[in-house]
Formats: structure tokens, sequence, C-alpha cells
């Protein structure tokens, strides 16, 4: 599913700039490969970082990071421990502290990017 959302924000990035950007740019002797690497893409890269965090975002809290990197997932680990110790609140405070901190950490890296690239 996520992957499909991101390829309709970067259509969606790339069709938000004007026709007239390409025309300028085919107009000084670009080809159409060159107009869109040096004048289109770049515009609309500035377009979809922010829509690309979200997605971002919200993948990471619809997937367990731990599993893609090979380590079972976080959320069945913690019903095993809570089956082996009966204490379910300090395992799920922890579980949700480990989402926080990755959620908290991609805000900011895309917060950054905006900053840095002068996105609105």
């Amino acid at each position: 599913n996520s992957g499909a959302y991101v390829a309709e924000i970067l259509r969606a990035g790339i069709q938000s700039i004007e026709k007239g950007q390409m025309e300028a740019a085919r107009s000084l002797g670009m080809t159409r490969g060159q107009a869109m690497r040096y004048v289109i893409l770049p515009q609309a890269f500035r377009r979809v970082v922010p829509p690309l965090g979200n997605e971002f975002i919200a993948l990471m809290k619809d997937t367990s990071i731990l599993s893609a990197i090979g380590v079972e997932e976080l959320v069945r680990k913690g019903q095993l421990y809570v089956a082996a110790t009966y204490q379910p609140f300090p395992i799920y405070m922890g579980i949700a502290l480990v989402y926080l901190v990755l959620t908290i950490t991609i805000s900011r890296w895309v917060a950054y990017t905006e900053r840095r690239l002068g996105v609105r």
C-alpha cells in the first residue's frame, strides 16, 4: 500500500510544476531528460518533502522497524513477555516508548529537511 501512496505523492509533485517550466527548459535546448533532471524534479522534490515525511512516519507506525532487520516483531515479543510475567504495563510502555522515539526522530529529520530546502 505504501508504495502506491509514495508513487502518487511523487506523481502529484511532478504534475504540480507548471507546464511552462518544461517548455522553457526545452526552448533553452535541453532534452526532455535534462529538463526533468535539472528543472522539474528539483522543484517537485521541494513540494513532496512534507507528504513524503508523513508517509514515512505512517509506514513506520504501521510496521515494526525491528522486523525489517530480522528481529521478531516488537509487539509480538511484548505479548510473549506479558504472558510470562503478567505485567503488561511496563512492557507495553517500553514498546510505546520505542515507537515514540522513532516517530520523533523521523519527524525532526523531516522538519530539518524542510527547513534546509526552504519548504513552506
